[in-house]
């Protein structure tokens, strides 16, 4: 039963592996003399005064690394950079902030004035690229009523991702509270060019999500977030200076598709769901597993996600009988936090999965390809047909870690936490199920 789970733990470090930011940029954004291609739309250098570029994002700076590289040797621009931690190595003329995630802190602000101050200088004749993957809302952050201080800012993200509420229903309310989110840095340079490089950590089809879409319209609307805020009660947990604005009415509406700062604005995915199945599939077959790969149950509640997926699991398995099987999805779960343990959805996902897979030939896995889940140290866990019976020799009951939020630590006691540390990159969250007979 053990090798399940080491297994399931080499399939997610190969696929970590297999998603190297550089050398995607390398492949996705080529030079050619002074023109650079990018998708299908192709740039002339020459046609511009001044590169500039705002990265912010967990994967901030390998995606400053690939375009440096790709652009070699015209190197010479400035810009910010919000991110976790400090880089390696500067880049000169970039200025760093460390910003904070998952709760904004004052690099995150800070970072915010600096960005929107190096847009306000941008004319026609500047070309901005934006680098931007998850974790974007918390590194860069600014309110939009000036009255409101770091503290109202905290409050209100505390509140947003404690609440239940689903990534597109969290990100709406952000857009239309924030100066720098829900398309508005692309009006704060509306006569540049502006290129937007990303790492999605959202489905496909969503991209306005990533990082609150901060470059791209807005689909959501002011009735949109005024019904989120009312389905999850979270008026009343809110800051008093955000409640009073909010009850003056003073919410403006977020920039659309019909908004001509958007003219000359274009979008590139550079890392995307299908480059995160792609290497665990075939990580997967490689160890001789019958692989199947679902996404079907993007911020589905971990109870709902885990029941679908290990149905799935069980179809699988009967469909190839005598043959190990693989099912790997993707994307994000809600868990609303119900306890002040250590931990996050992916080690809830798995804590949900220890009861119901009790001595079958199953393991388990779910970690976040950021190496980070939630408020834990650890990127997620990993569980097998074993796990229920360790739990309960070690004095462990899942239930009850379960209902604290405390699922890092269960998985802690038992040594099953995936721990990776931040691993600069940030796509979706990887789950793993394995089955044998």
């Amino acid at each position: 039963m053990a090798d399940l789970k080491q297994l399931a733990r080499q399939i997610f470090h190969e696929t970590l592996a297999a998603i190297d930011i550089p050398a995607t940029m390398q492949r996705k954004l080529r030079r050619q003399g002074t023109r650079v291609v990018c998708g299908e739309k192709t740039f002339d250098l020459k046609d511009f005064g001044k590169i500039r570029v705002v990265a912010v994002g967990k994967a901030a700076h390998a995606l400053v690394d690939g375009l440096v590289q790709a652009l070699a040797p015209f190197v010479g621009f400035e810009g910010v950079v919000s991110a976790p931690l400090p880089p390696r190595k500067a880049v000169p003329g970039l200025k760093y902030f460390a910003a904070g995630h998952p709760m904004p802190n004052e690099a995150s602000w800070r970072s915010a004035e600096a960005i929107l101050a190096l847009l306000k200088k941008c004319d026609e004749k500047t070309l901005v690229f934006f680098l931007l993957s998850g974790g974007a809302s918390a590194l860069m952050e600014l309110p939009l009523d000036a009255k409101q201080t770091l503290e109202d800012v905290q409050q209100l993200h505390k509140a947003l991702v404690t609440c239940g509420a689903s990534i597109d229903e969290i990100n709406t309310v952000r857009k239309h509270l924030s100066a720098v989110k829900g398309g508005r840095l692309a009006t704060a340079a509306p006569g540049a060019t502006r290129i937007t490089l990303a790492v999605s950590d959202v489905p496909t089809g969503k991209e306005s999500a990533l990082a609150s879409g901060p470059t791209l319209p807005d689909p959501t609307t002011i009735g949109d977030a005024k019904r989120v805020i009312k389905e999850y009660g979270l008026r009343e947990k809110f800051s008093p200076a955000l409640q009073k604005w909010l009850d003056e009415e003073k919410m403006p509406e977020t920039p659309k598709a019909n908004d001509g700062a958007f003219r000359k604005s274009y979008f590139s995915l550079t890392l995307g769901m299908d480059d995160l199945f792609h290497p665990a599939h075939r990580a997967a077959e490689a160890l001789g597993f019958v692989t199947c790969c679902d996404n079907s149950t993007d911020d589905w509640p971990v109870d709902k996600a885990a029941e679908s997926l290990l149905s799935q699991l069980e179809e699988l398995r009967a469909t190839h009988r005598g043959h190990r099987v693989a099912l790997i999805a993707d994307g994000e779960v809600s868990s609303p936090v119900t306890g002040n343990g250590i931990g996050g959805r992916n080690s809830a996902f798995v804590l949900a999965c220890v009861e119901k897979i009790a001595g079958k030939k199953m393991a388990v896995l779910s970690a976040g390809t950021d190496g980070v889940d939630g408020n834990s140290t650890g990127a997620g866990a990993v569980t097998d047909g074993e796990t229920r019976r360790r739990a309960r020799e070690a004095g462990l009951d899942p239930a009850d870690f379960f209902r604290r939020s405390d699922s890092f630590t269960f998985f802690s006691k038992l040594g099953d936490a995936i721990l990776t540390g931040p691993t600069g990159n940030n796509l979706r969250d990887l789950r793993i199920l394995l089955a044998d007979w």
